[in-house]
């Protein structure tokens, strides 16, 4: 099946860069909020949405960890302002657009209600004493919304493209589903380990090193549909899934060194931090493998 003609319009000036800063700020929080949990800060504002039950804002007697979880809150509001621009962008170019593509407006308006929607899981994450299945789902949201930042960019700048045939489209989405699979068994090993968050918050009670384990099986499974891919694509000669998976495929390679060195040096802060972007650089390759299957036909 080809590409379906279209008169479509070429997004803004401001659209593009937006959308790439919606992705770059998401893919962000994700770190700051990690660095939340690895220094122990995740109840340093211990209520929600205040700070204190006195006050919205921190104050001295919190210490380090009060002023790092508040520093994070406050960078919502920054994903909130690139969010609400990228959504004005979008609405305007729906607007102008004479194909009548009303989906970067969809997409823009899903990454925009989602940074919300990620502050209250946010307090209920503190309202709970960090459980450790709450921060997971916190963890998961923000990795979807990268998802779809990753799906308004190739709206608005994706390369040209037909469907995928359909043993390939098959094994990318087999490697799609089984990366989210990955993540979401990263998410258990750490509620599983010893960055809780708060010296005092409960973990899940599963034991750590045999989740390690689990997730790795899991990891082994992922590449191998991922050089499947890679392989398919190839040989059927789809250049931009060849290209996603290859990244993708990059990116794990990448997670593998990172994981299996944190996992012998005993979990350092620095080399979990660096995980933590690798699992949302997979988010994004995810998704990026998983919409090269789709036919597309660029702007303008």
């Amino acid at each position: 099946m080809g590409v379906t003609a279209a008169v479509r319009t070429a997004p803004s000036r401001l659209l593009v860069p937006l959308s790439w800063a919606n992705l770059v700020a998401n893919i962000g929080i994700v770190l700051t909020g990690g660095a939340v949990r690895l220094t122990g800060s995740g109840l340093g504002c211990p209520t929600w949405p205040r700070c204190t039950e006195e006050s919205y804002v921190v104050h001295d007697e919190l210490g380090i960890n009060g002023a790092i979880e508040f520093g994070n809150r406050m960078l919502t509001f920054v994903l909130v302002a690139i969010a609400v621009a990228c959504w004005a962008a979008a609405l305007a170019h729906a607007r102008r657009d004479r194909g009548g593509d009303r989906r970067p407006l969809l997409i823009a308006t899903v990454i925009a209600l989602g940074i919300p929607a990620q502050a209250v899981i946010g307090g209920i994450t503190v309202h709970t004493d960090l459980n450790p299945w709450v921060v997971a789902l916190h963890l998961l949201v923000s990795m979807a919304i990268i998802g779809a930042c990753v799906l308004l960019l190739d709206r608005l700048v994706g390369r040209p493209r037909a469907w995928a045939l359909p043993w390939t489209r098959r094994a990318a989405l087999a490697t799609f589903v089984a990366g989210w699979v990955v993540l979401y068994l990263g998410t258990v090993v750490t509620g599983s380990g010893p960055h809780s968050g708060d010296e005092d918050s409960r973990r899940t009670g599963l034991d750590p090193g045999t989740m390690s384990h689990v997730h790795a099986w899991a990891v082994y499974v992922l590449v191998a549909l991922t050089i499947a891919t890679v392989v398919l694509a190839r040989r059927d000669g789809n250049l931009p899934l060849r290209t996603a998976a290859l990244a993708l495929l990059a990116v794990e390679a990448g997670q593998g060194v990172v994981g299996y060195t944190q996992y012998f040096l005993d979990l350092p802060i620095a080399l979990v931090l660096l995980h933590m972007l690798g699992a949302a650089l997979t988010a994004a390759a995810l998704a990026w493998v998983a919409i090269s299957t789709w036919a597309h036909q660029p702007t303008g």
